[in-house]
């Protein structure tokens, strides 16, 4: 990444995916990021073809796509989608007021956490109409989240969503599945 550049948390975010640190991510790395965080081969695999496939060309400068399906991560911005919490703003910042409100509004049991149901609840509420690429990539980047970061007891924390959102919780992922082996 460039030395000048001060990293909006969106790119914090993708950065861990960056194993090379370049500012590019190619599916190679998101695969071995995927693999140090303890996932299996093929949900590895799966993850990176999905997300290249979704997220590289409206990352990437001009019209000429690339069969090696680049992610740029000063342009990360470019790939926010609709149907989503609003959590970052459209240059990549994270907003503190609606992270906060997702929260007020779709944690019923704990104001401090999310049950799976509250995930599809939340999903739900967040739809665009007829926006279906935004309604899939919500569901693909929650449902994730909330297989990788729920607790023993089925429970998403405030705290793991908002690690996610500054890319904390990838590092302590590695940091736990690193201390199972």
């Amino acid at each position: 990444m460039e030395n000048n550049h001060e990293l909006t948390p969106l790119e914090k975010h993708v950065m861990f995916f960056d194993i090379n640190n370049d500012g590019i991510i190619y599916p190679s790395e998101t695969f071995q990021a995927f693999r140090k965080m303890g996932r299996g081969i093929f949900r590895s695999m799966f993850a990176a073809v999905l997300i290249h496939i979704t997220l590289s060309h409206k990352t990437r400068p001009g019209k000429c796509p690339s069969l090696f399906f680049p992610i740029v991560v000063k342009n990360i911005k470019y790939a926010i989608h609709g149907s989503d919490s609003g959590a970052y703003d459209s240059e990549g910042r994270f907003v503190a007021e609606k992270f906060e409100e997702i929260f007020k509004q779709h944690a019923n049991q704990n104001a401090e956490s999310f049950t799976h149901n509250e995930v599809k609840e939340l999903l739900k509420a967040k739809r665009e109409p007829k926006d279906y690429f935004g309604w899939a990539n919500a569901s693909v980047d929650w449902n994730s989240l909330y297989d990788l970061g729920k607790n023993k007891d089925g429970i998403l924390t405030k705290e793991t969503v908002r690690a996610v959102y500054d890319g904390s919780l990838f590092e302590q992922k590695v940091g736990e599945h690193a201390s199972k082996k």
